[in-house]
């Protein structure tokens, strides 16, 4: 063979080699998303076993009642081979950021009314993997210790976040204190009151701050979880509650939340399984003495 001959030759086989290597590297990448995509199990209602070496469930959650409720879950995880780490946090804001960043597999703080105004407002899309419980809202007392005591003009707070607002909104007008354009209505604003006897004044604050605002205001609508990390009693501390029949009731229940197309990975339904064991709805209805309600 001449030197022109060579020269093709190698040039043939290095383009071979080339669309070879090209081909092959095409390959493992789209079985590798292929893979990452069908990623799922069936629900049989059990805790799947863990498989591989991607065993941990990295959870983010409010401290309480969120992040208790998953301490009583390890050992059902751990059992099946998995490990719960729990991050707290003590906002509403960045456990969602997280998650959407990829920095948590799951969250466990927020009901479903509220994840859909974060994902309408933020532009992300992440789903409900499932209800575990119900915080009552409770109506607390501060500077007055009665609803009957309050004064023309008193101040009550609520939180400032839309649908924890709402909420609180309706309690007030299932206690008489105020008359809403829709009773029905879970996106309820103070533009919406129609009637408000008492002149109240009806203050937005941060829901966390509530609790330690209280020496501040006359009364205040405080979310289940704020209420349990004040030390707040519902038995003994509250002046009202909203009923388990109530609107609140059957909308506010807290979910697991994931990135889209996770709902149904090994991992989400080995954590929704734990969560609703029955050694961790009876912890939940044994510490908690009705201030949150298993929804399984």
């Amino acid at each position: 063979m001449n030197k022109n001959g060579q020269r093709i030759l190698t040039t043939i086989l290095a383009a071979a080699f080339i669309l070879t290597g090209c081909g092959s590297g095409a390959k493992k990448t789209d079985s590798k998303t292929s893979s990452k995509k069908t990623e799922t199990v069936a629900d049989t209602g059990e805790i799947p076993k863990a498989s591989g070496s991607d065993t941990t469930i990295l959870v983010g959650a409010s401290p309480s009642p969120h992040a208790e409720i998953l301490e009583a879950a390890k050992s059902e995880l751990e059992a099946k081979g998995w490990k719960l780490k729990v991050k707290e946090y003590t906002d509403y804001i960045q456990p969602n950021v997280a998650l959407q960043a990829g920095d948590l597999d799951a969250n466990y703080f927020q009901h479903t009314p509220y994840l859909d105004s974060y994902n309408k407002e933020n532009g992300t899309d992440l789903k409900v993997a499932g209800t575990i419980h119900y915080e009552p809202f409770g109506i607390f007392p501060g500077k007055t210790k009665s609803l009957d005591d309050l004064k023309d003009g008193a101040t009550v707070g609520v939180p400032n976040d839309t649908t924890n607002e709402a909420r609180a909104l309706l309690l007030l007008e299932a206690n008489g204190l105020i008359k809403l354009k829709d009773k029905n209505d879970i996106k309820s604003t103070v533009a919406d009151i129609t009637d408000n006897p008492k002149n109240l004044k009806i203050k937005e604050l941060e829901a966390a701050q509530i609790p330690r605002s209280l020496q501040d205001l006359d009364i205040a609508v405080i979310n289940g979880n704020y209420a349990i990390e004040a030390g707040l009693s519902y038995k003994n501390d509250s002046l009202a509650l909203e009923d388990q029949d109530s609107l609140g009731a059957k909308t506010y229940g807290n979910v697991i939340a994931v990135r889209k197309g996770e709902e149904k990975t090994a991992k989400t339904i080995a954590l929704l399984n734990a969560l609703k064991s029955d050694k961790v709805k009876k912890f939940i209805e044994d510490k908690y003495d009705g201030a949150v309600v298993p929804l399984y």
